[in-house]
């Protein structure tokens, strides 16, 4: 069995591929984008959204569970 492949910060995902890269569903990638918590960008007349995997790392480099709840 084959592991993931690692994010890597200079790296444009799309939603869907930073949702398999985080191993979440695609309404869970896009709640933590409404909420802020994983900066994107959505050019201006576009519908493509393009998260850059330094965004991706950020993120799991500043949230943290402890004991059983989220902190940042």
């Amino acid at each position: 069995m084959r592991g993931k492949t690692p994010i890597q910060e200079d790296v444009v995902y799309s939603r869907e591929e930073a949702a398999q890269a985080l191993g979440v569903s695609l309404s869970t990638l896009k709640r933590l984008i409404s909420s802020g918590q994983l900066a994107a960008s959505q050019p201006a007349g576009m519908r493509r959204v393009f998260i850059q995997g330094s965004s991706i790392l950020a993120m799991l480099n500043t949230t943290r569970v402890e004991n059983g709840h989220y902190a940042s």
